[in-house]
């Protein structure tokens, strides 16, 4: 049988008991904005789910794209 561990209590002078920094906002984007894919290049937004996805048509293929878009940046 294996002994149990106690949990580690965190001390109060410790650097490492720091809230966790806040998220950034989750840019905005609207219908007819220009952006920029790093994959799949230049596109125009045809569809915004708010804090959730935009729907964005890349002229070849329409793709839904999740946020917090990384990779997608508006012109």
């Amino acid at each position: 049988m294996k002994p149990t561990r106690a949990a580690r209590r965190p001390l109060p002078g410790s650097p490492f008991n720091r809230p966790a920094a806040p998220l950034p906002p989750v840019e905005q984007f609207a219908l007819q904005d220009r952006v920029s894919h790093d994959k799949y290049g230049l596109g125009l937004v045809i569809g915004v789910e708010e804090d959730v996805a935009v729907l964005v048509d890349f002229g070849t293929e329409k793709l839904r794209i999740s946020a917090p878009y990384p990779k997608l940046f508006r012109l």
